[in-house]
């Protein structure tokens, strides 16, 4: 059998705040959203809801867009909306990874249930997939999500022209694209 050391290494809170401006851009940046091991992420006010069911991969499927008011918006439970961050990241020479807050999942909230590594290079907003498994208010510019940094090893291209790169906002699946490319 031949041994291999596997290395697993997560950034602190205090190495994410020394980073800043270097290999890591969250704007805005608020002291009180850094945690030992991770930034939490706000909810933007905007939510992006599908038109039509069923969707279909091999087209970009209509959406529609709900504000959330400042006094909430009560999710339906098995439907997906599609939220964004209010925070603008750049992740350089890491790897980024999302996951919803423990105190959100409590709540029956499941926020970002997939895609949860990010790319190296990414610049943008983060999308995030909200489904709750049963009828529950959510407010705006609340922390619901937190990145986190994983060092990466070995040779490595930055994400730079990808579907999701640079957004500006809630972005819908681009899957689509891919079919485009294939044929």
């Amino acid at each position: 059998m031949i041994g291999f050391k596997v290395e697993f290494v997560i950034l602190s809170g205090l190495e994410i705040k020394k980073r800043l401006g270097k290999d890591i851009v969250i704007e805005p940046f608020e002291e009180k959203y850094l945690n030992p091991n991770s930034y939490n992420l706000r909810l933007h006010n905007e939510l992006l809801v599908y038109k039509n069911s069923p969707l279909d991969m091999k087209i970009l499927n209509e959406t529609e867009k709900i504000l959330i008011p400042d006094d909430g918006l009560i999710l339906e439970p098995n439907r997906l909306y599609l939220g964004r961050t209010m925070e603008y990241t750049e992740t350089y020479n890491l790897v980024p990874m999302l996951e919803g807050r423990s105190s959100i999942g409590r709540l029956g909230i499941f926020i970002h249930v997939t895609a949860g590594f990010g790319d190296i290079g990414f610049c943008g907003y983060w999308t995030l997939e909200i489904f709750a498994i049963q009828p529950v208010r959510i407010y705006p510019y609340v922390p619901v999500c937190q990145i986190f940094y994983h060092t990466i090893e070995g040779e490595y291209e930055e994400y730079k022209n990808g579907k999701y790169q640079k957004n500006s906002g809630i972005q819908p699946s681009l899957l689509y694209k891919e079919f485009m490319n294939n044929t």
